[in-house]
């Protein structure tokens, strides 16, 4: 059987690749081969978030259990809290033939690719920082500083959109779904 493909989604806090993971994962085409890595969390759900199907919420002592386990195929800090990808249901799913899909931040993005130089970066970019300014604050979901905080951050994250494969500009939803959803398409086809 031929091992599925590992895409990594990446970009800024407020980019919309959340928004864009969703809406792959519900693509009539690749809902057949293409599963969402669920990532564990430190932090609080946001209002709509579930337990279990957008993350996994844990506590810190949990996962710094979990990172001394060997659970994570990468981990981070981010804005105070931990992120990580369970390594098991990655590696279980590619060899079952499955495209796995991974919306993690910059960094992991990094620590990943390190370990699987074959998976496919894709680098999801505001229009703008303004835009993305706009963004952060209408999802009303951080604090005004630690919205400040993820602006800092996607300054100096834009700078690594050049050390992925493929960059594609949000600016309009539907633009961004069909380009990502046309490449994930060829790539799991070829």
């Amino acid at each position: 059987m031929k091992p599925g493909t590992l895409f990594i989604l990446s970009g800024p806090s407020g980019s919309g690749k959340t928004t864009l993971s969703k809406k792959l994962l519900e693509h009539p085409e690749l809902r057949k081969t293409l599963v969402k890595s669920v990532s564990a969390t430190t932090r609080r759900p946001r209002p709509g978030e579930s337990p279990g199907q957008d993350y996994f919420f844990i506590s810190e002592k949990m996962f710094r259990y979990k990172i001394r386990a060997g659970h994570f195929l990468e981990w981070e800090k981010v804005f105070q809290s931990y992120y990580g990808t369970p390594r098991r249901t990655v590696l279980l799913n590619l060899r079952q033939g499955k495209s796995v899909l991974l919306c993690i931040d910059v960094r992991g993005a990094k620590t990943v690719a390190r370990g699987f130089p074959q998976a496919c970066r894709i680098f999801i970019q505001p229009p703008s920082m303004a835009v993305l300014k706009e963004r952060l604050e209408f999802r009303k979901s951080e604090t005004s500083q630690e919205r400040n905080l993820r602006l800092k951050a996607a300054q100096a994250e834009m700078k690594e959109a050049r050390l992925f494969d493929r960059v594609v500009v949000n600016d309009k939803l539907s633009e961004a779904y069909r380009l990502l959803s046309d490449f994930f398409l060829c790539k799991i086809r070829s």
